[in-house]
């Protein structure tokens, strides 16, 4: 049988959950919509640098993925797509800025109230990305960097979101 495809939009987004999916997509769901942030980003030479920028979260390939949008002007543009993996019972995190050329694949699992994503550089670098003080309309994102493979953690970015849509 053929598939009629009109546009990427159509074969892309998804109007919610998988069915089989449901309960494991919670961990992330609350996130579909349009948030605000206001962002500060440490830079290695402790130079910090503030903006405001904007994050839109939504369904994807048939409700088994998550994928988002993070906007902040004249630091970077990317996306994450967030898969849910059974046999893991976690989440495949995949982030990419083609504007700065930068790359990270995580795993992303519940830690007490907050979601943690670990994964590591290309150069060995341990990263920790969290989402914390999680409310229905707010959230602090935190992106860490550690170079002793997580005996002390470098804060880079401290995000502060706040829903705009839901």
């Amino acid at each position: 049988m053929a598939v009629a495809i009109t546009t990427l939009k159509e074969v892309l987004h998804a109007d919610g959950p998988a069915p089989d999916r449901v309960e494991q997509m919670g961990l992330y769901s609350w996130l579909i919509g349009a948030w605000a942030m206001d962002a500060v980003m440490h830079a290695d030479d402790g130079t910090r640098h503030e903006g405001k920028g904007e994050i839109c979260f939504g369904w994807v390939l048939g409700g088994r993925a998550i994928q988002d949008v993070w906007v902040l002007p004249g630091f970077f543009h990317g996306t994450t797509l967030r898969v849910y993996d059974p046999a893991l019972d976690s989440w495949h995190i995949l982030w990419s800025d083609p504007l700065k050329q930068y790359y990270t694949r995580q795993l992303g699992r519940a830690e007490g109230p907050d979601i943690v994503q670990h994964g590591k550089l290309e150069d060995g670098t341990a990263i920790r990305w969290r989402f914390t003080e999680i409310t229905p309309n707010a959230f602090r994102w935190l992106g860490d960097l550690s170079s002793d493979d997580g005996k002390t953690w470098r804060l880079q970015a401290d995000f502060r979101a706040r829903r705009l849509t839901a």
